[in-house]
């Protein structure tokens, strides 16, 4: 064989395998051109932990691919359910589920009115869904998608609290020993139905249907430094600490508890104001230097946006339901970065497993990641949601499967229905001083 006989057979040879390449691509691209619908919106409500929790599932024209998304509102979990089911299910059919800001952008203004929890939390299961569904598309664990790895495993901290201080030590004690670095400590006042706590009754000079919750803010403001001087001198200094105060008390108390508590330098102060009076926080930051989060209770931009720009806070506190899904999220800790704001998503046991999921994989990539609160998932809500987020060492840890990296056993889901508890609903309601009157929870 010639120089120019090999060359021929040789660009014979390379023609067919950039031709079979060509095809593959073709045949794989054809396949993810197909046109994808979404076929079917259904909403679980189930509480294998004993808590209202609510999950979205979205089916799509190809067989087996469907994805999943938390909307838990857990003291207002049937009105999600209605908000879905009836209005945001026809609205969704025949959508191609690849179109995900698009989605999201025509949900939101399809009421009208906007910007409120029962509808941001429909939006945002629907959300977490249409991200789960590209995921396992693409083939890929959900992070992939977001721009990868900024860290190899989440930082947790858990919640510790007692009666008493030597009950929160121990408490505390005891999630060190496990390998957390960062613990929540609450403790009770005596007297009052304190937040994070059991507490008590107390007595009420209101009707017995009322004589629920007692709370009294003077006593615990004096209370609470006490206790984190305590665990400073028995858990020592390099276990980051935190605390929240559950915007129950006056804002004036607020920033003298944050004054009084920075020689025990905790890492965040949490919630001191409610989300009606978030014009003291200019007044907090000229005052104080222990860091504070917020955003639990914020449902529209513009109850954080001035918080953040202004930097007036440390770390962005909400709920990812409870804002839009992960399509805001990942907007809102875009922005934060550059205001040096970091990240501690809401993470306690009324998120269901896949919003724990959402908010780890979030986590996972955004480069200014603060915290993330954790809960340890009980058998139960591991059968009902397989591939539950892992608590490790302190951190937590997902799967490299795509998408979200979580399932849910509906058969297994509804062996445990929800509780249509009216106390339930109205709790928080009935938070009151001693004299009766009500006061934010």
């Amino acid at each position: 064989m010639n120089r120019r006989q090999w060359l021929a057979a040789a660009g014979l040879a390379g023609s067919q395998i950039l031709n079979g390449r060509a095809l593959a691509a073709v045949q794989s691209a054809e396949r993810g051109s197909a046109p994808l619908k979404i076929t079917d919106v259904r909403t679980i409500l189930t509480a294998p932990a004993r808590i209202r929790l609510v999950v979205v599932k979205v089916l799509t024209s190809e067989p087996g691919l469907y994805g999943l998304g938390c909307a838990t509102f857990t003291q207002r979990a049937r009105v999600v359910e209605t908000a879905i089911d009836r209005f945001l299910k026809p609205f969704l059919i025949g959508k191609d589920p690849t179109r995900i800001e698009d989605t999201w952008q025509s949900a939101f203004v399809s009421s009208y009115w906007r910007n409120g929890p029962v509808l941001n939390n429909a939006i945002s299961g629907v959300d977490m869904a249409l991200w789960d569904i590209l995921g396992k598309r693409a083939g890929l664990p959900l992070y992939q998608l977001l721009g990868g790895k900024a860290r190899e495993a989440v930082d947790t901290y858990r919640h510790a609290s007692g009666s008493s201080f030597g009950e929160v030590a121990a408490a505390v004690q005891k999630f060190k020993d496990q390998g957390y670095r960062y613990v929540r400590a609450q403790v009770a006042v005596p007297g009052s139905a304190t937040y994070g706590t059991s507490g008590t009754r107390g007595d009420q000079a209101v009707p017995a249907n009322q004589r629920t919750q007692v709370w009294e803010p003077a006593a615990y403001v004096r209370l609470v430094p006490r206790l984190f001087e305590h665990l400073r001198k028995t858990v020592g200094e390099e276990l980051e600490l935190l605390h929240d105060i559950h915007e129950r008390v006056p804002p004036i108390l607020a920033i003298q508890l944050a004054k009084d508590l920075e020689p025990y330098r905790l890492f965040f102060l949490e919630d001191p104001f409610a989300p009606e009076d978030v014009g003291y926080f200019r007044h907090l930051r000229a005052q104080t230097s222990t860091p504070i989060a917020m955003g639990e209770l914020f449902n529209n931009t513009n109850e954080w946006l001035p918080l953040v720009s202004d930097r007036l806070i440390d770390f962005i506190r909400v709920h990812l339901s409870q804002v839009g899904g992960l399509t805001m999220a990942r907007k809102m800790a875009a922005l934060c970065e550059f205001f040096r704001v970091r990240t501690a998503w809401h993470g306690p046991g009324d998120v269901s497993p896949v919003g724990h999921a959402a908010n780890v994989h979030l986590d996972l990539v955004v480069p200014n990641f603060g915290i993330q609160e954790a809960k340890e998932f009980n058998q139960g809500e591991q059968d009902v949601f397989p591939g539950c987020p892992i608590l490790r060492d302190g951190y937590y840890h997902v799967t490299d499967k795509p998408g979200l990296g979580i399932d849910l056993d509906e058969r297994l889901a509804s062996r445990f229905p929800i509780q249509d508890d009216p106390s339930f609903d109205m709790f928080w309601g009935n938070v009151r001083r001693r004299d009766g009157t009500i006061v934010t929870p």
